[in-house]
Order: structure tokens, then sequence, then C-alpha cells
């Protein structure tokens, strides 16, 4: 996949281009891109854009991490993605503890 330095913005669009990997600020001037790089790859069929600051790009090309990991626990005898719980049971789910055996 070859990286493009450019990206076509709508008028009034504002720069709210980052790094995938370290979350740096991507610059433009005007369709340029001054400190990064823009890649655009297909999974199954969906296409995903991301940018990539140069001093990334340069250590690893490739794109990791773009797919979110589905998390399953059970609930009263369920099973089911966490992310379909409500908003009450997302938060208990974070505050939960793994049980620690002194054994």
């Amino acid at each position: 996949m070859e990286p493009v330095n450019f990206v076509k913005k709508e008028i009034g669009q504002e720069n709210n281009y980052l790094c995938h990997d370290c979350g740096e600020e991507i610059i433009t001037d005007r369709e340029e891109l001054e400190n990064g790089v823009y890649l655009a790859y297909d999974n199954g069929g969906e296409k995903v854009n991301v940018f990539k600051c140069n001093e990334c790009f340069a250590k690893n090309k490739a794109l990791t991490n773009f797919n979110p990991c589905e998390v399953y626990s059970r609930v009263v005898g369920y099973i089911r993605p966490v992310q379909q719980w409500h908003k009450g049971k997302k938060q208990e789910f974070k505050e939960r503890k793994e049980y620690e055996c002194d054994c």
C-alpha cells in the first residue's frame, strides 16, 4: 500500500486529523499533509481511513489495532457482548475486579 500525502478537504472542514498510533495532530497546508500520511485499507469490504505521522509511519508502515475487540461476559447465565449492554451494566463491568487467590 502506497501512502498518500494529500487529502481532499471540503470548504470549511476542520482539521481533526490525528495519528492512529500516537495521537499527534497531523498538520495540513490546504490539501497537503505536512507531517504525516493518509492510508486507506479494505477490511472485508469496509473502507478504513487512517492517518499516521511521519515518525510512526517510519517505525511501522502496517496498520494495527484498527478492529475494535468485542468483549463478551456473562450476565444472569447468558453470554452477551458488553457493547450491547445498557449504560449501568457497562459501568458495573468497568468496576469489576479480578479474583486473586492467596493459595
